[in-house]
Formats: structure tokens, C-alpha cells, sequence
């Protein structure tokens, strides 16, 4: 947990400032590892007890065909009737090693289906989340400059209304709107049938998906900033900046605004797990060839070697996100105190 000092820091304090970080990041390691262990263990178990049989989902409707030969060799050969403990024992001893097993509904494996998709989530997230922040920072300032105002009124009301709104609402809207109705822009997938993968079709092609994940996370940022701006405008420092005559448009950016965002670091890594979740919808939506999309197509098939590895890289993804939000939190406020 991180803690404010409201007492300023000696130089000795801001010198030592690296190695405290370094050992938030050790401490959260410590806890981090544990944490995945028992994320993993938790998969197997809710396998073991989900009534889903992965063999069954294998073979479909085949299954009335199959030997009973055949149909027990697969289960052998995928270890499905062993006590839970043994197929995680077994798991764990292959994944320390980077093999995550096989991928029975892609038949690929794990490590090779999380590379194909990796890329594509990390920027579909990026340029989203990129978004998401400038319009937090540009409409969260104007609404808390403008207070009272038409202007506040509705970027406040929109930013209400959306963070109500389903993200797969939005999606599913957006989609008919550009994509069916309008025809701007393609509903899906990294380029157009019969194309070949380009800068422009990749661009156009992420353009829907990224702005729907932009504007389902940037009501969260826009209050956030408005709030802690608004009350950063009442401080000595604000008052007195405008007393000595400077222009208001330099006491609201200059001074309110750079201490306002210290906080808003902290809402970085809290709003992670809301990105991937959002995302998940997205990708799904809109057809994105990404992890999030290969997270529902486990789940819909009952891949649990896959289900298994694409959560545990959710919640490091989560528990990074943390880490890193705390880390830029305490670098940027010397006033912050690591106690954890």
C-alpha cells in the first residue's frame, strides 16, 4: 500500500528514492507469485468441478461415431479423469518451463496461440487506452474550468450516461451506425476480404474497436480529473497564483492541473482489469484476432489448458498494472512514503 507523507522529503530521502522502489517491486513479487500459484490452482479446480466435459466439446456431435476405444485413449492421452492435484502437478512442472500444453480447440500450442494474439490485443489496448487518457485530461479539464457551464453540464451528463452503458451496447451500436447503416468503416477483423494486411487496413479496420474501448473507459478519467482539478482550484497555492495577477489559463494548466493528475496516476492501474474485461467484449464484437477473443473461444470449448494460461496472463497483467501506477505514483510526488 502506498501511504502520503505530508512532510516533504530530505535530499537523503529522494536519493533513496530508487531503492524503495525497488523494494515495492520485491514485495509485490513476493506476493505476486503466490497470488498466480493459487489463481492456476483455482482454474483446475473449477474444472474439475464445472460439468462441461472437454472431450465431449472436443468431438461434437462425432462422439455418437467414436469408439469407445478412441474416446478413451483421448482422455488418457489429455489426463482429464486424474485427481485434480496430479493434472495441476503435471501443469505446473511443464509451465515453469514456458510449455502451457496443447490447445484443443486450435489445435495449436498454448505458448504458439498466445504469440499469434499478443500483438494484437497489446495494440488494440494501447491506442485505446491512449485515447481514453487524453479525453479524461482534455474533458475532465474543460468540464472543471467551465463549472456550472453548458460545457460541464454536458461532458458531465455523457460521461454518466456512458459509464452506465455496456461496453458490448456501445460495440454492438457502433458497429450498426459505421459499419452497416453509414457503411464509413469495416465491422471487423484486421483488413477487408481479399485484401492483404496493410498500415491503411489495419488502421481503418482499428479505428471502431479502439474508439468504442476509448470511450467505455474515459468517463471514469473525465470525472476523476474534474473532481481532483476542481478541488486543486480552491488551494493557497491556486488562489495565490491568481491574486498575483497571472492568466487563468496558466493557473489552471501550470499550477492546478500538474498537482490535480498526481492522484489520477493512481486510477491508471485500477481502471487495468476494467480494460481487459472491456476488451474481452470488444474483440469478440468485432471479430479482433486478440487474446480477448481467444479467452470467450476457450470458454466456449472448453479449453481449459488454454483458459488456464490466458488467466493467469490477465492477472499479471492486472497485478503489473498496480505495480506500475504505485511506481510512477511515488516518482512523480516525493511526498509518497512506499510502506508496501
Amino acid at each position: 500500500m502506498i501511504a502520503v507523507d505530508p512532510t516533504p522529503g530530505s535530499a537523503a530521502v529522494r536519493r533513496g528514492r530508487g531503492r524503495a522502489i525497488g523494494l515495492l517491486v520485491a514485495r509485490r513479487f513476493a506476493f505476486g507469485v503466490p497470488l498466480l500459484l493459487v489463481v492456476s490452482l483455482g482454474m483446475f479446480v473449477l474444472a474439475k468441478a464445472s460439468p462441461f466435459d472437454p472431450v465431449q466439446r472436443y468431438f461434437g456431435a462425432r462422439i455418437i461415431g467414436a469408439s469407445a476405444e478412441r474416446v478413451s485413449q483421448i482422455r488418457e492421452n489429455w489426463g482429464v479423469d486424474a485427481p485434480v492435484l496430479t493434472q495441476y502437478g503435471a501443469w505446473l512442472a511443464h509451465a515453469v518451463t514456458g510449455d502451457f500444453g496443447d490447445s484443443h480447440s486450435l489445435q495449436q500450442p498454448v505458448s504458439q496461440v498466445i504469440g499469434e494474439r499478443l500483438g494484437w490485443s497489446v495494440l488494440l489496448l494501447a491506442v485505446a487506452f491512449a485515447c481514453a487518457l487524453l479525453l479524461g485530461v482534455v474533458l475532465g479539464t474543460a468540464a472543471a474550468w467551465r463549472q456550472g457551464g453548458w460545457l460541464d453540464r454536458a461532458v458531465t451528463g455523457a460521461s454518466y450516461v456512458l459509464e452506465a452503458a455496456p461496453v458490448f451496447w456501445l460495440g454492438l451500436g457502433a458497429l450498426y451506425v459505421f459499419a452497416v447503416a453509414l457503411q464509413w468503416l469495416p465491422g471487423g477483423g484486421l483488413a477487408d476480404p481479399g485484401a492483404g494486411l496493410s498500415a491503411g487496413q489495419l488502421v481503418r479496420h482499428l479505428i471502431l474497436p479502439a474508439t468504442v474501448l476509448a470511450v467505455s473507459q474515459a468517463p471514469w478519467f473525465v470525472l476523476f480529473v474534474r473532481q481532483t482539478l476542481l478541488e486543486a482550484l480552491t488551494e493557497d497555492y491556486v488562489l495565490g497564483a491568481r491574486s498575483r495577477g497571472l492568466p487563468e489559463r496558466r493557473v489552471v494548466v501550470g499550477h492546478a492541473l500538474r498537482t490535480a493528475l498526481l492522484p489520477f496516476l493512481t486510477l491508471l492501474g485500477a481502471r487495468v482489469p476494467e480494460l481487459i474485461t472491456g476488451a474481452l467484449l470488444v474483440e469478440t464484437v468485432f471479430s479482433w484476432p486478440g487474446i480477448a477473443k481467444a479467452t470467450v473461444d476457450a470458454a466456449l470449448n472448453v479449453d481449459f489448458s488454454l483458459l488456464a494460461a490466458l488467466t493467469l496472463l490477465a492477472t499479471a497483467a492486472v497485478l503489473a498494472g498496480n505495480l506500475l501506477a504505485d511506481a510512477l505514483y511515488a516518482l512523480a510526488d516525493p511526498r509518497v512514503a512506499l510502506d508496501g
